[in-house]
């Protein structure tokens, strides 16, 4: 039986500050991508998180972004690539020490918001993120946007690349995120998206607003944990899966 992954961004308060259900959140997906302290985090909310994702059996890893609490790093800020590298390193860093305190393994690196979108199409950028992950740790797996510069970079610096659509998120027909700024960039009707995540999944393929299908090798899931839905749309997502017999399994160690 076929499996994929289901993921999402959690760990991203900040101090006493809380964004996403994060406890209902471990109870449905199977990895967890937890943000690093830059575009949101801070050690007691990572090192809580960790422990929470450990203790019921989700992969865990690491999600650096801009440093950008202000924008929730989903702003495009212009740093070189030399220093997104070492940005990213710095938070891969963070995040492997914190989980190594929880008692969790830190198993791979997903890049958060704009940087991420920046990547997806600039090869500097993709290739400076992919070497930072190497450099830090071979290991590491690389959860990457589908046929993006990442996944690219990924694979050309040897490191484990998992591929991942959005469920609730758009796509262009060049394959690419809609920008969050146009209407019907994110998706709310958890049915709707479900439906639409497990067409691009039998058909693999990344599903455009305009119908087009954009052929991609499809291994996780996303659904954002900051959204008012996001609770029922990750359940909808796992149901409508695991009813057309597709399983839900971490596609890195736990």
């Amino acid at each position: 039986m076929r499996s994929v992954d289901l993921n999402c961004d959690c760990g991203e308060g900040f101090g006493a500050y809380r964004i996403g259900d994060d406890n209902a959140m471990l109870d449905i997906v199977t990895s967890v991508n937890v943000a690093c302290g830059f575009h949101a985090g801070d050690p007691e909310i990572m090192a809580s998180t960790f422990k929470a994702a450990k203790a019921k059996g989700v992969a865990v890893g690491a999600h650096p972004g801009f440093p950008d609490l202000w924008g929730f790093g989903r702003r495009r800020l212009p740093f070189t690539a030399g220093e997104i590298e070492r940005l990213v390193a710095y938070q891969i860093g963070a995040a492997n020490a914190l989980a190594a305190y929880a008692g969790a393994r830190l198993a791979y690196v997903k890049v958060h918001g704009a940087l991420s979108n920046i990547a997806a199409e600039d090869e500097a950028i993709a290739q400076a993120i992919a070497r930072a992950v190497k450099m830090v740790d071979p290991g590491l797996g690389f959860l990457a946007p589908a046929g993006t510069k990442l996944e690219t970079a990924g694979h050309a610096h040897g490191l484990a690349v998992a591929r991942e659509i959005y469920a609730d998120r758009t796509y262009t027909d060049a394959g690419l995120l809609v920008e969050r700024s146009f209407p019907g960039a994110v998706l709310h009707d958890a049915r709707d998206a479900a439906a639409r995540v497990l067409a691009m999944v039998l058909e693999g393929a990344i599903i455009t607003v305009s119908g087009k299908r954009v052929a991609a090798g499809i291994d996780s899931i996303c659904v954002h944990g900051d959204s008012p839905n996001a609770v029922a749309m990750a359940k909808a997502v796992r149901a409508c899966l695991e009813q057309a017999g597709i399983a839900l399994a971490p596609f890195a160690p736990v």
